[in-house]
């Protein structure tokens, strides 16, 4: 599953691939994927041009001509890949976006993946992304803005997953960043000390941006379908279920945490 590495990713390398460019039509599929029916959908963005790419969350977001917006979720996963003149299309997809100068891109969604597209008015509306909070990439970020979200009484994996709180963290980094600051998923976040909380955020921002630099998790292709390298051996204890703890040697768990399970180190992480 995509997560805010691969989304920023993908944002920017199609911020920089599509910057401009004209839609000539959309080959719609899966009509189900969007937020119209698929005739008025592929009217409606005929013609209109890309005016910048973004991520907000776990959400792409391509600004178009006329005041609208293209909004894509990659859901559990999706090939999300560029079109270049000339070049075969993927036999799978669920949509097909072709520009005038022969170049586009197609998204064979995974599972549960949306294409949407809105008028900016409705942008502010939008229920899906409306409420998304800043993620900890973003420089307003900052470690008093982080400082004040840890007040409530909530388990502190909770709270980071929730995206209306820090945007863009899912169940794959998650069990890392936790591990290395020494905190038991299930804390309470208003229970942490001065001290594990700026631990955290250090930790948090400095694995995301690694992951980063890294090109994003191995299995996720890119806009272009290239893989890249944070593999499975850069977890520490993530999916490594029955694995010795890198730092005390005592075997890695699997837990159930709420509606997702957590990889924790038994001692390193004590709740």
């Amino acid at each position: 599953m995509a997560e805010l590495p691969e989304i920023t990713i993908f944002s920017r390398q199609m911020d920089e691939e599509l910057n401009l460019k004209e839609f000539a039509e959309v080959d719609i599929v899966q009509e189900k994927i969007l937020n119209m029916d698929k005739t008025e959908f592929a009217e409606l963005i005929k013609g209109k041009k890309v005016i910048g790419v973004y991520n907000k969350g776990k959400w792409i977001f391509t600004e178009l001509s006329d005041d609208y917006y293209l909004l894509l979720n990659l859901g559990m996963g999706t090939d999300l890949f560029y079109h270049q003149k000339g070049q075969k299309w993927p036999e799978e997809y669920q949509i097909r976006f072709s520009f005038i100068d022969g170049t586009g891109f197609s998204c064979r969604f995974w599972w549960i993946g949306r294409s949407e597209l809105v008028s900016n008015k409705e942008l502010i509306q939008h229920k899906a992304t409306k409420d998304i909070a800043i993620s900890p990439l973003d420089p307003d970020f900052t470690l008093d803005h982080f400082k004040n979200l840890i007040k409530g009484r909530s388990q502190i994996k909770n709270l980071i997953l929730n995206q209306r709180k820090i945007g863009g963290i899912g169940n794959v980094y998650i069990h890392d960043i936790l591990f290395k600051a020494k905190i038991h998923p299930q804390k309470q976040a208003n229970e942490l000390e001065s001290t594990q909380i700026e631990d955290l955020y250090e930790i948090m921002i400095e694995n995301l941006s690694n992951a980063l630099d890294k090109g994003g998790l191995y299995y996720e292709k890119d806009f272009h379908g290239k893989e890249y390298g944070f593999t499975r051996d850069y977890f520490s204890v993530a999916y490594n279920e029955e694995k010795p703890c890198p730092l005390c040697g005592t075997i890695i768990e699997k837990i159930k945490t709420g509606n997702t399970s957590s990889y924790i180190c038994p001692q390193c992480q004590q709740l």
